[in-house]
């Protein structure tokens, strides 16, 4: 019988709430991001890039457009007759079926589609992280620790510890005391929700934590530290790279912002590891002859004829003569028509602004920063609207 040595599963049921009106309509690994691409591309083509060809996808909230652009997965080269990707959404058995109720409990749904494949090992793994990491190189060091258990971490600034799951670890980097975001962190090691189990280790982990009724079903919250105080071998895997947990609109502005600083910040042209998308092929862009663009992501489809600085534009967006756009990122086919001002901004997708009006960020009355002013999709601003 064929299988694989390790299966990835990839959570992306999130509804994303913190992302507010970004993720109205769509779940949070659709979102779009740097233009072209969308939060998921990243995880997806970790897993091709890192040679593993079989990843499920398991989905919860509005996941029409993110199953939607999966498909068969064929742009991240996981369309395979024993593997690829599959969705896999709550369902329906014998006994009483339910949403997944933490994201061990969404492991544990899936228990079947994991056993059919037969592996060694069980990736787990989130879609609403901006990062590259070859996971090849993650299960070559669990092998050598010869541990049951990796975590793939990074150390984060103090301040924002208490956000996630904090690990203590000995010399040799066996784990040595875990806490899933303590309100006195005892260090700033943090795990990045990218965790390498032997499947053998996992299911009966699994298993144990559904039964258990006090549970929360979580991986950070209690199946770690269950296996953990059982003293399971627990190793941190210390990661080297670019890594954002885009979870807040802030936290998602600034790691597109970043992308057009390019120094210290995920390098999206790098042909060597390469980020794939399911991107519709569109004529190329236009940029008219009084057009001025500066520092710019510029996507197929889109029409420039006013100004555009230091902005991301995804595929199909107008930009009319005598518009500006500052700072701000522009979903698919949104339209900004004649003589308009946009500055520090998220346009939603097909959303029309008409001419003369003025969106700009928000001040903040506890600092000199400013808030970023989100414009859902869909949605029509009047001719002279200011916000």
């Amino acid at each position: 019988m064929l299988k694989k040595e390790c299966v990835a599963m990839l959570l992306a049921g999130g509804q994303g709430s913190r992302l507010g009106s970004l993720t109205r309509n769509i779940a949070k690994p659709a979102v779009p991001f740097g233009g072209k691409y969308r939060i998921i591309d990243f995880s997806l083509s970790n897993c091709s890039n890192s040679n593993i060809d079989t990843v499920g996808v398991l989905t919860q909230y509005k996941p029409f457009v993110l199953n939607s652009y999966i498909g068969a997965g064929a742009a991240w080269d996981l369309d395979r007759a024993f593997g690829g990707v599959n969705i896999l959404p709550p369902y329906m058995g014998e006994t009483e079926g339910s949403w997944y109720k933490g994201t061990a409990n969404a492991i544990y749904q899936n228990i079947n589609f994991i056993n059919y494949y037969d592996p060694d090992y069980v990736l787990i793994i989130s879609g609403d992280h901006i990062y590259k990491m070859n996971y090849a190189a993650l299960i070559d060091y669990h092998k050598e620790k010869e541990a049951e258990v990796t975590i793939s971490t990074l150390e984060v600034p103090w301040k924002e510890a208490s956000r996630f799951g904090i690990l203590s670890v000995d010399e040799d980097y066996r784990i040595t005391e875990f806490q899933e975001k303590p309100p006195y962190p005892v260090s700033n090691l943090a795990s990045m929700g990218v965790y390498l189990f032997n499947w053998s280790i996992l299911k009966e982990a699994l298993f144990e934590d559904e039964l258990d009724e006090g549970s929360e079903h979580d991986f950070g919250k209690n199946v770690i530290p269950s296996l953990l105080n059982k003293g399971r071998r627990l190793y941190a895997y210390s990661f080297q790279g670019y890594w954002k947990d885009v979870g807040t609109i802030e936290s998602y502005y600034e790691a597109n912002m970043e992308v057009l600083r390019s120094k210290d910040s995920i390098d999206i042209f790098d042909s060597e590891f390469r980020i794939f998308s399911n991107d519709i092929v569109q004529t190329p862009h236009y940029v008219g002859a009084e057009a001025k663009i500066e520092n710019s992501l510029i996507s197929n489809g889109c029409v420039v004829l006013g100004e555009v600085y230091n902005s991301i534009l995804a595929p199909g967006v107008y930009v009319g003569e005598a518009s500006q756009v500052r700072d701000s990122i522009v979903f698919h086919h949104a339209k900004i028509e004649t003589d308009s001002y946009i500055e520090r901004a998220i346009i939603g997708e097909k959303t029309e602004i008409q001419s003369h009006c003025i969106i700009r960020a928000k001040e903040k009355n506890s600092s000199d920063s400013s808030e970023i002013t989100v414009v859902q999709d869909h949605h029509i601003i009047p001719k002279g609207t200011v916000l």
